[in-house]
C-alpha cells in the first residue's frame, strides 16, 4: 500500500480515501461561533482632515439586481453597461447618545472616561440602565472629561440603533462604537459635544460611490460533518465505516492529530470582514428599490439604504457594520456611478 505524506494530509493513494479539501481549511481559526451577532470592528484607518465618524451601521434586507454605466477608467469594462447583483443595506439615522475617550499604553486600550447625553431615548431604556435625570450632571461630568483629553487620546461615539424605523421586528435597539478621526484631539471633542443628542445619517458618514468595508457574522449552519464543512471527497460505494468522514486523519509520526485536518464542527455564524465593497447609491427614497410584495422575509424599505455592489455575510435582518476601508485603493476614483436599470421584479413570482 502506497502513501503520500504532504505537509498538510497524509492521503492513502491505493485506495483514494482522502483528498484535500476544495476551501482553504485554514484561511480563519478558530471555527468557532461568534460571541456578538453585531459583528466587531477591531481596527480603524485615520486620516487628515475636518473630525468626522469613520463608520455607520444598518440592517441586511436582500439582494437584487442592477444596471450601471462602469465609470472606472481601470476597469477594462469602462464606458460599458454592466448587470451586477447588489446588497440592500436599510440603514436608518444612528442616535450619539455619549461619548467614549481612551488612552492608549503597553498593555492596549483602557477607557478614561464616558459622557451620556442629558436627552436619551426611551427606548434605550430596553438596552441599558439609564441614568436618573435628577442626579445626573452633565455640565458637572462634561468638563471633567475635557479636563482629560490630550493628544493621543482615541475619542469614540456611543451610537444606538433604531430598529423600530424599519421593517426589522424589534423594539430594543443595538449599541455599537464609531471612532471620529480628524483635527487634533480637542477638535474631535469639539466636534463629538456639539453632536451629542442628535441622530446622525448615513450621507454624513459614508460617501457615496467609495469603498467601505462591510462586517458581520455569517449565516449560521450549525454542527455538519466534514464533506459539508471543508468540500472533501466522497469515499468509495465500497468503503466501511462511513462514506462522508475522512479516511485517514494523520500519519503515526507524529503521534496525534494536527489541527489541519479536515474535522466536523461548528459551520457558519462566524465574525467576516470583506474589503472594498463599493457603495453604488444611498437613497431616501425605499420606493426606487421595493419590489411587489416586499422583499421576502424582510418586508419593506422604510428608511434611508445603501446598494453594496456584491454580496455581504449574514442572514436577513442582521446588523452589519460599514467601516472607511482599511486598504484604500489609489487608482479608486470616487464617483457616483450611472444606474440605469434597478429590478423591482415580485420576489414572490407573482
Amino acid at each position: 500500500m502506497q502513501f503520500l505524506l504532504t505537509n498538510q494530509y497524509v492521503i492513502n493513494m491505493g485506495h483514494r480515501r482522502q483528498s484535500a479539501p476544495r476551501h482553504g481549511s485554514l484561511a480563519y481559526l478558530p471555527r468557532k461561533r461568534a460571541r456578538y451577532g453585531k459583528g466587531r470592528v477591531r481596527n480603524w484607518l485615520d486620516y487628515e482632515g475636518k473630525p468626522k465618524f469613520l463608520g455607520f451601521a444598518g440592517f441586511k434586507a436582500g439582494m437584487t439586481h442592477i444596471a450601471y454605466i462602469e465609470d472606472q477608467e481601470t476597469s477594462p469594462f469602462f464606458g460599458k453597461e454592466l448587470v451586477k447583483a447588489v446588497t440592500i443595506v436599510e440603514a436608518p439615522a444612528l442616535v450619539l447618545f455619549g461619548m467614549k475617550v481612551y488612552l492608549r499604553d503597553e498593555y492596549g486600550m483602557n477607557p478614561v472616561g464616558e459622557i451620556l447625553s442629558p436627552t436619551l431615548k426611551p427606548e434605550l431604556g430596553r438596552k441599558i440602565q439609564l441614568p436618573n435625570p435628577e442626579t445626573y450632571n452633565f455640565e458637572e461630568k462634561l468638563k471633567e472629561l475635557e479636563g482629560k483629553i490630550v493628544d493621543g487620546v482615541e475619542i469614540r461615539g456611543l451610537f444606538h440603533t433604531q430598529p423600530y424605523n424599519t421593517s426589522v421586528p424589534r423594539i430594543k435597539p443595538d449599541i455599537i462604537e464609531i471612532k471620529v478621526s480628524g483635527g487634533k484631539s480637542k477638535e474631535q471633542f469639539e466636534y463629538v459635544r456639539d453632536l451629542l443628542g442628535q441622530e446622525l445619517r448615513v450621507r454624513d458618514c459614508i460617501e457615496e460611490g467609495s469603498l467601505i468595508d462591510s462586517i458581520s457574522v455569517s449565516k449560521g449552519k450549525g454542527f455538519q460533518g466534514a464533506v459539508k464543512k471543508f468540500g472533501i471527497k466522497l469515499m468509495s460505494r465500497k468503503n466501511r465505516k462511513g462514506k462522508r468522514r475522512v479516511g485517514c486523519i494523520g500519519p503515526w509520526k507524529p503521534p496525534k492529530l494536527l489541527y489541519t485536518i479536515a474535522r466536523s464542527g461548528q459551520m457558519g455564524y462566524h465574525q467576516r470582514v470583506e474589503y472594498h465593497k463599493r457603495v453604488v447609491k444611498i437613497s431616501e427614497d425605499g420606493d426606487e428599490v421595493n419590489p411587489k410584495g416586499g422583499i421576502i422575509r424582510y418586508g419593506l424599505i422604510k428608511s434611508d439604504y445603501l446598494l453594496l455592489l456584491g454580496s455581504v455575510p449574514g442572514s436577513k435582518k442582521r446588523l452589519i457594520r460599514l467601516r472607511e476601508t482599511m486598504r484604500p485603493k489609489a487608482h479608486h476614483a470616487v464617483s457616483v456611478p450611472e444606474i440605469t436599470y434597478i429590478s423591482k421584479l415580485s420576489q414572490q413570482g407573482k
